[in-house]
């Protein structure tokens, strides 16, 4: 037993050091990480710069010219999406926070992106999204209230066009999506996400494992 946990120890410490080298695998710019230090300083979390690196591959594989986005947060999963998009490409991003868009406006600025690259609606998702154009947008990244997510799934299938994407991020919950310990009611409706996309014929889905989980799904 001794020599089995040996193993597990060095597999799992393996397993750490490769998801923090492919962290770091894109490097991120000076806007970048002005806009990290924002919401550091605002107390947000942004995702990881393997999270973000991932949301660029996706926008330049869907040759995204609309996309939406559920929390601008400061810009930086908004800088990632933009790099990945088309030249022409224009990004919705809606936050309930004006102060939040503002530095993410100033983020965009920094990172060399002219001002019409970007719309920034402020309010709540669920009041935005509906005024939104049916099947007009290539991906929609969620980065909102968790407790909300099934209602942004909902919201998706109506905004993207066939082969367009959907993403969520952070469905690990730091791990507690599967802590099979009594769980509170946004873990419980992540999980009913997880099982709501993994099960629709309307969708084909993957969940990577960068940042605290990164859920994604091409609508049929």
């Amino acid at each position: 037993m001794r020599q089995l946990w040996g193993q597990e120890r060095v597999i799992t410490g393996n397993r750490q050091t490769s998801w923090a080298f492919a962290d770091a695998f894109v490097a991120e710019d000076d806007a970048l990480r002005w806009a990290r230090d924002r919401a550091r300083e605002a107390g947000l979390r942004s995702v990881s710069p393997g999270t973000g690196a991932a949301l660029r591959l996706l926008a330049a594989t869907a040759d995204a010219k609309a996309v939406a986005e559920i929390g601008t947060g400061t810009g930086v999963s908004g800088i990632h999406l933009l790099h990945g998009m088309r030249p022409d490409g224009v990004l919705t991003t809606v936050d309930p926070e004006p102060d939040r868009q503002a530095f993410a406006r100033q983020a965009f600025r920094a990172a060399g992106f002219a001002g019409n690259r970007a719309r920034f609606i402020p309010g709540r998702a669920l009041d935005v999204l509906p005024r939104l154009a049916d099947g007009g947008y290539d991906l929609v990244f969620c980065d909102g209230d968790p407790t909300e997510s099934l209602d942004y799934l909902a919201e998706s299938l109506r905004l993207l066009r066939p082969g367009g994407l959907v993403c969520f991020e952070g469905v690990f919950s730091d791990g507690r999506t599967v802590d099979s310990s009594a769980q509170q009611a946004e873990v419980l409706r992540v999980r009913e996400l997880l099982r709501s996309v993994r099960e629709s014929p309307a969708l084909e889905a993957a969940l990577l494992p960068v940042g605290d989980g990164l859920l994604c799904a091409v609508r049929r």
